[in-house]
């Protein structure tokens, strides 16, 4: 299995990160549609696709009004949205608003139910998550491995048992351990809880996400500290691709 890091920053792109995307190509499953989304085309290899939303701040939904000529064009056949109702609502009334976006694409919007049937013999779970405005996280199971997806929380150690024993954990490091403080404040988090998170759950690997667009640096969220705490754990960067 095999995903692709389309979008690995935080709140808004910079010359190194656009905001969030994950896509599985052979399976069709995107997660989140930040300013990375116009990447999605190149990867595609299915006909349908199914979009998961942990939430609907901008870095994480902009990227559902560049996929206009896609489906214009037939690209695609489908494409399923997944959200909280409220989350779906505000998507649609606002984002493609007639002032602001006024061509609605295609798409099909579903409201989030607790489990949903992904290709690969794979069922898909969420959790609700500490975020302002709320978000969600995403576990799949498929048979032999799984993959886990939290992004935008504070207070790692809450979903220990949601992602306990995955073998790939995508999950947001907004901050170095020094900005604890602002993790608090914002609702993110930040690295040490994260890395803790890993080992005590047992997962196979981490990946750091989300990442602050201030810091563009090779290291942002001091990754020597989150590999003394779970060595098998790699800063995500755009476009990386990842087996597992």
């Amino acid at each position: 299995m095999r995903i692709v890091l389309l979008g690995t920053g935080g709140y808004h792109p910079n010359d190194r990160r656009h905001t969030a995307c994950l896509m599985l190509p052979e399976s069709g499953i995107i997660f989140d549609a930040g300013t990375s989304f116009f990447r999605v085309p190149q990867y595609m290899q299915t006909r349908d696709l199914q979009i998961f939303l942990t939430h609907a701040h901008l870095d994480h939904i902009v990227g559902l009004s560049f996929f206009l000529v896609p489906m214009l064009t037939g690209q695609v056949d489908s494409v399923k949205v997944y959200g909280e109702a409220s989350k779906l609502d505000a998507i649609q009334a606002h984002l493609f608003s007639e002032e602001i976006f006024p061509l609605l694409p295609d798409y099909e919007f579903i409201t989030l139910p607790e489990q949903v049937s992904v290709p690969e013999q794979g069922t898909l779970r969420h959790i609700n998550l500490e975020h302002p405005g709320g978000s969600v996280g995403y576990r799949i199971d498929w048979p032999g491995h799984s993959l886990a997806y939290v992004t935008d929380t504070s207070h790692p150690e809450q979903h220990l048992e949601f992602v306990k024993g995955v073998d790939l954990l995508i999950h947001e490091c907004y901050f170095p351990d020094e900005q604890a403080e602002w993790a608090d404040k914002t609702g993110h988090s930040h690295t040490t809880p994260v890395a803790e998170l890993a080992r005590d759950a047992g997962v196979g690997k981490l990946v750091l996400t989300h990442i602050d667009p201030q810091q563009t640096g090779d290291d942002p969220v001091g990754i020597e500290v989150a590999q003394k705490l779970f060595p098998n754990t790699i800063l995500g960067e755009d476009l990386m691709e990842i087996e597992f």
